[in-house]
């Protein structure tokens, strides 16, 4: 910011006072609560349409499995067998649309493992051009986490990263402590960041504002539910997922708060 103020002087003349300050950590603190804000709306609209898909759904499946006792001829079931596999797997996507609704079970665990079990899981699905680097801070503390929900928030981020490259890049789970910073409306001593970097094309400048929304996608086959689910479980550690991208540089960073030290 640059505020320019005149300042006249009877001897002296007439002066500009130029006072410049960084609103970087103005601008960071809106976006945050812009993206806070949208979370429990979103979580709200999402849980009101999960209930009211489910109910049919659970309907549909009864009557296929009562049709399947019906049929005598398996050809015949194998259509009763795809209808409630289909409605089984629509179940699943609303449960994942609506995220676990159980608070976080904390434990003392250690960030490490946990990044070094979700790299284990993606290199067993990336493409061979596909290489993954590590840079740990080694001073980071053991954290009071759930390791379930924060392994699910960070391989949606990775596994997010590695479609982002394709065949071909380079992606670095990268952990850091960082010292003053505000989430919401909390100010932490210390957070936990862990961050996943990129060399891939970038977010679309048409999903920047929305890219943590369900259903927002900047691929064909996407869900546009990864990104949303891991957004939904940091925000119930009371912590945030932000990113900043640009084409060759695209950094998702998960900020968890050190239990404990915050003011």
């Amino acid at each position: 910011d640059l505020i320019v103020t005149p300042l006249e002087g009877q001897a002296t003349g007439t002066y500009l006072l130029l006072e410049l300050s960084d609103a970087a950590q103005r601008q960071r603190i809106t976006r945050d609560n812009q993206i806070l804000a949208d979370m429990d709306a979103s979580r709200l609209m999402v849980r009101q349409l999960a209930h009211e898909v489910k109910n049919p759904l659970g309907g549909l499946r009864g009557a296929a499995q009562l049709l399947d006792k019906e049929l005598a001829d398996p050809a015949l079931r194998e259509y009763t067998a795809v209808i409630i596999a289909e409605a089984d797997r629509l179940v699943a996507l609303v449960d994942s649309m609506a995220g676990g609704s159980r608070p976080p079970q904390k434990t003392l665990v250690n960030v490490h493992e946990i990044c070094e079990h979700v790299i284990k899981l993606i290199r067993a699905e990336a493409p061979e051009g596909v290489t993954m680097d590590r840079d740990y801070d080694p001073s980071l503390p053991d954290s009071l986490l759930d390791r379930h929900q924060v392994v699910q928030a960070l391989l949606n981020v990775v596994r997010n990263a590695m479609q982002a490259v394709g065949s071909h890049g380079r992606i670095v789970v990268r952990t850091r402590v960082r010292s003053g910073v505000s989430i919401g409306k909390t100010r932490h001593r210390l957070v936990t960041a862990i961050e996943v970097e990129d060399n891939g094309p970038g977010v679309p400048p048409d999903l920047i504002k929305t890219l943590f929304l369900p259903l927002v996608t900047g691929r064909n086959n996407g869900t546009g539910l990864g990104l949303a689910v891991a957004q939904d479980l940091a925000t119930r550690h009371g912590g945030i997922i932000e990113f900043t991208s640009q084409p060759g540089r695209t950094v998702f960073s998960m900020l968890l708060p050190l239990e404990g030290k915050q003011e």
